[in-house]
């Protein structure tokens, strides 16, 4: 049936209702229409977006900061909304769009003054998601390359110390993980495994209290190969830098089994990668390798590093911004 062969009163229904319609879709665009060329101003919207930070509701002032984004992409209020953004989800307790959001602006403004703040974020988040080394350090070696960051780029930021306190907070979990797997195949007797576990130890994370141990059990997997010389250079280097400790004179009566004494090899690994990665200069004057260690009291474990933070919060008297950064002139 055709619009011609329906009855006037059908054709009349039709027209109608096509008008409704038309006039629906019609009201409908127009108010998108005066949405999209009257928005607020950026400075109100940046205003109204710090204060619901201010008053603690993040995920809503995390919108308001993309809407201004989105709104106003040009206004000087944008790029600073943007990393507000990211800053707030991160306070939200939203990592992945905290991570999103910071690294979209650091890809857009890496050198602009707000990087080193998104740096921090991406960081932080990260670093709040670091498990426990028995666990997956997939978190801690992320928040750790953006730490590097953070210290190395912006070392006069409000963020350099903490980052640096961080730092050695994830290579401790890094290297305890290590230990753990290498633990593991030693024990198992899969030596080789177990060597390529402690030498990340030692060649990636020297400055964390696993370094001694690590350079035993090298000392360790390496007699039961049968690789006498590298064994002799890790208990060398082990009795130079850490003279007094319970693992060097492990390591001393372990060679002394095989009739041999700790002895520096320069071909091999130990060697090449310690006197690359530590100044001698820095290095603690030692008993000579080739005298067995004199008993000494058990040392204190190292003391922890300063324990996590979260970010320092936005006032909660007026809208101001966070982490004493100044406003967009």
């Amino acid at each position: 049936m055709t619009f011609l062969t329906m009855s006037r009163s059908r054709r009349a229904q039709l027209s109608c209702a096509i008008v409704a319609v038309s006039l629906i879709g019609g009201c409908a665009s127009s108010s998108d229409v005066t949405k999209a060329l009257n928005p607020d101003p950026p400075g109100k919207m940046y205003a109204e977006a710090d204060a619901y930070l201010a008053k603690g509701f993040h995920e809503e002032a995390a919108k308001r900061f993309e809407e201004l984004d989105r709104d106003h992409p040009y206004a000087p209020e944008a790029r600073r909304a943007m990393v507000m953004a990211a800053y707030a989800f991160y306070k939200a307790g939203k990592h992945p769009e905290a991570i999103a959001s910071a690294r979209r602006f650091t890809s857009l403004h890496p050198g602009s003054k707000d990087a080193a703040l998104a740096h921090h974020v991406v960081a932080s988040a990260y670093f709040d998601d670091i498990k426990d080394p028995t666990h997956d350090q997939t978190a801690a070696r992320r928040a750790l390359a953006e730490l590097r960051i953070v210290a190395s780029r912006y070392p006069e930021s409000p963020y350099a110390k903490q980052a640096e306190n961080r730092m050695r907070i994830a290579e401790d979990s890094i290297a305890a993980s290590e230990m753990n797997v290498g633990r593991y195949y030693l024990k198992k007797g899969q030596y080789v495994a177990a060597i390529n576990r402690f030498k990340v130890v030692v060649g990636e994370h020297q400055t964390t209290q696993h370094v001694e141990e690590a350079l035993h059990r090298l000392v360790e997997a390496n007699v039961a190969l049968g690789i006498i010389p590298e064994a002799q250079s890790a208990a060398a280097v082990l009795g130079y830098n850490y003279p007094s400790s319970k693992w060097y004179q492990n390591s001393f009566a372990l060679l002394g089994k095989q009739g041999v004494k700790p002895q520096e090899s320069q071909g091999s690994w130990i060697s090449r990668q310690w006197k690359t990665l530590t100044p001698g200069s820095t290095a603690p004057k030692a008993t000579p390798a080739s005298q067995p260690p004199q008993p000494t009291p058990e040392p204190l474990p190292p003391e922890r590093a300063v324990p996590r933070s979260d970010l320092p919060t936005a006032s909660t008297t007026r809208p101001t911004r966070p982490m004493g950064l100044t406003a967009i002139q």
